[in-house]
């Protein structure tokens, strides 16, 4: 004779979770500009033409500031036409062509960022998109930041085991997530000849978060 026999209930592990962020402040070093020319003309190929002469010497004098040809690289090219509508409201008219040419400079030295902006003005970039900044030691920081994190997130779970007449066991689960963002700056074209353009890179802030599960091992 057989029978079945129903599986035994699993047993519940007494389980403590806590959650905890971990900082790291780093210093930049790095930066990142989007420079670029922006001219008008009737047709598209004078703005064209114009727009190539322009941004030649804008990237000959961001060499010539202290920045490698290869740390330079085309960010977008663009060429639209110039519309308006004719009188009665209808039919859009082209009144002209614009030239985009935006190039990507990657600098590594924080002090050469105002120099390079005010040499690419000075020979005819009329935009200045974007300056990012970011560290190369990003890495390193970012585990400075875990192992606070997670520091923290054992001492938070060690004081629940004691508040609860019990110690912590041993560690079941330990799982993080990124949350810092690399701020960005935005800056306008200045005048050809003025100050020189003061640039301040701050401190960037990496922050990390971890979410830990121990067993809870109940005095006896």
């Amino acid at each position: 004779m057989a029978w079945a026999q129903a599986p035994a209930a699993p047993s519940t592990v007494p389980q403590i979770v806590t959650q905890a962020n971990g900082e790291a402040r780093l210093p930049p070093d790095r930066a990142n500009l989007v420079i670029g020319v922006q001219t008008r003309a009737p047709t598209a190929a004078a703005a064209a033409k114009e727009n190539n002469a322009r941004q030649q010497a804008v990237i000959a004098a961001i060499v010539a500031a202290g920045i490698s040809k290869e740390q330079i690289s085309t960010e977008n090219y663009n060429v639209y036409a110039e519309t308006r509508p004719d009188k009665t409201g209808q039919n859009p008219q082209v009144v002209g062509y614009v030239v985009s040419n935006m190039v990507r400079v990657e600098v590594r030295r924080t002090d050469q960022v105002g120099p390079v902006i005010d040499a690419a003005l000075a020979k005819g970039a009329n935009q200045v998109q974007a300056l990012e900044f970011f560290s190369s030691t990003t890495e390193a920081g970012r585990r400075q930041a875990l192992a606070e994190a997670i520091g923290k997130a054992r001492g938070d779970a060690e004081a629940m085991a004691r508040a609860a007449g019990g110690k912590l066991g041993p560690l079941l689960e330990l799982s993080t997530a990124d949350s810092g963002v690399r701020p960005l700056y935005f800056a306008k074209a200045a005048q050809a000849g003025a100050m020189s353009t003061p640039i301040e890179p701050g401190e960037l802030t990496l922050r990390v978060s971890v979410t830990g599960r121990w067993q809870f091992v109940p005095n006896p």
